[in-house]
């Protein structure tokens, strides 16, 4: 009885949570599907048939893929080199830079934006430093690479933060006993170090996906909707800075979840692949 008693107990505890998952995820999801398929001629696939059609938002889909992808990379590799560097410094230096991290982690939006203009525009400090050194004669910070950059910079702090615990996994005597045994650090970290990491890494990295591909804020404030990415394309077709169009948004808004949901299949197909690998 008392068992009994616990999981009603358990099951009380999580309606609120139930209740909040299915009003503000599974509903507007299901809302946003069903208008998808409602056009001007009835119910149908016509949205995703112009959307896949039109040259226009074939772009808007390449340049989010594109910007997500690196940035991704970019951010991921070194958000490892970071999590790793920081177990191997004082606790205090951790801390601080952990806190920092932190911090960073929610600086993005307008504000991140307005910082990169000051830092990075055509007339910022650092591209006229960088000019005046000779490194670089021109950088775009509005252009697709100025835009990766810019991404590049609220992906490394969540990297870390997601890495960092990962890295507990990493047993110090695993390395003493692989340079016991003649292992080359190379070895150690291709034949014990990654395999252990890599669900970590996976997961990760789908997380900075999923993070790029939705950002709108960012984007929309540098560029002021110029550049051709999804969630820009969505936003103008709902508040109708072009022209009104909720049912092709909502389509667009579908085919950024369908790129999600295939980028976790094959993260999910990488993770079983692995597993078996190392078995």
């Amino acid at each position: 009885m008392s068992a009994l008693r616990g999981k009603w107990l358990a099951l009380l505890c999580l309606m609120p949570f139930a209740l909040f998952f299915v009003a503000f995820q599974i509903a507007p999801l299901l809302w946003v599907a069903s208008n998808s398929l409602h056009t001007a001629e009835g119910w149908g696939l016509g949205n995703f048939s112009e959307a896949f059609a039109s040259p226009f938002y074939r772009q808007a889909m390449r340049h989010s893929l594109e910007v997500a992808f690196w940035s991704s990379l970019i951010g991921i590799s070194i958000a490892i080199l970071g999590s790793y560097s920081l177990r191997q410094v004082d606790s205090k230096l951790r801390d601080f830079v952990m806190a920092f991290t932190n911090m960073t982690s929610n600086f993005a939006g307008v504000p991140l934006a307005f910082a990169f203009v000051i830092l990075l525009g055509f007339n910022g400090a650092l591209t006229i430093l960088l000019k005046q050194a000779g490194i670089i004669e021109d950088f775009n910070l509005y252009s697709k690479t100025g835009l990766i950059v810019l991404y590049t910079y609220f992906q490394i702090p969540l990297g870390v933060l997601l890495l960092y615990p990962a890295f507990d996994a990493l047993r110090e005597d695993w390395r003493e006993s692989a340079e016991l045994l003649g292992a080359s650090n190379w070895q150690f970290w291709r034949y014990i170090g990654f395999p252990v990491l890599t669900p970590a890494l996976l997961g990760t990295f789908v997380i900075l996906m999923a993070n790029a591909l939705g950002a709108y804020a960012t984007v929309y404030a540098l560029t002021t909707g110029n550049f051709n990415i999804l969630p820009i394309r969505i936003a103008a077709m709902v508040s109708g800075d072009i022209f009104l169009d909720p049912n092709m948004a909502s389509a667009l808004a579908m085919i950024l979840v369908g790129l999600m949901t295939l980028i976790t299949l094959v993260h999910q197909w990488l993770l079983r692949r692995s597993y078996h690998v190392s078995r």
